[in-house]
């Protein structure tokens, strides 16, 4: 049984590293989908940056994603038609106003996850470890406001598991809040504070 999310009232705050905790179908990544605007609300009001995003339209939210979100998928997600430096640039695709220099922060964005001798390949071409390294990159190129990631470690050997939390600590000492679904009690470790949530409600 999936369970929706009920009552649940949290506060991230900035430079805050949440690590969020439970059994599958207890509304983690419906949690997640809000927190990063993919889905709105049914009740209740979720504020980011001091606004009501819940009440904005399609447009806003596309923006504020695009502007202000950074997102890490288990699947990593990349276009495997793209070289790896194509899809580090691709977020500025759905900027508004993007810099000048989209490129150049795209290679700087893969030198922090150690890939920028990679960026020509495909991501056929990679393993598991920098593919999820490049999801980062990609994630932390538009300097989010906010890193949402969900189970990156779930697919990865322990080496790469402690790489990738290498990473997320460089993040948050960056000043990126960073919320990460996972079962992985390291990274639950190196967390603020950590989530719990049962049957859609945080449990103690």
């Amino acid at each position: 049984m999936v369970h929706p999310l009920q009552g649940i009232d949290i506060s991230l705050y900035p430079g805050e590293f949440i690590a969020v905790k439970g059994a599958s179908g207890t509304g983690k990544s419906t949690l997640l989908h809000i927190l990063g605007c993919l889905e709105r609300p049914d009740k209740g009001t979720y504020h980011l940056d001091g606004k009501d995003v819940s009440r904005l339209d399609d447009t806003s939210l596309s923006l504020l994603r695009a502007t202000r979100i950074g997102f890490i998928f288990q699947a990593y997600n990349l276009i495997s038609q793209c070289s790896l430096i194509e899809n580090t640039v691709m977020p500025f695709l759905y900027h508004p106003n993007p810099p000048d220099n989209t490129y150049a922060l795209a290679l700087s964005a893969l030198e922090k996850v150690g890939l920028s001798d990679r960026k020509t390949h495909k991501p056929s071409q990679l393993s598991g470890g920098e593919m999820q390294r490049a999801a980062i990159a990609r994630a932390l190129v538009i300097n989010p406001l906010v890193v949402l990631a969900d189970e990156p470690t779930g697919n990865l050997d322990s080496e790469n598991s402690m790489v990738i939390l290498s990473l997320f600590r460089q993040v948050h000492e960056r000043g990126a809040s960073l919320v990460v679904v996972t079962h992985d009690d390291d990274v639950a470790g190196a967390a603020d504070r950590t989530i719990h949530i049962k049957d859609g409600r945080i449990s103690d």
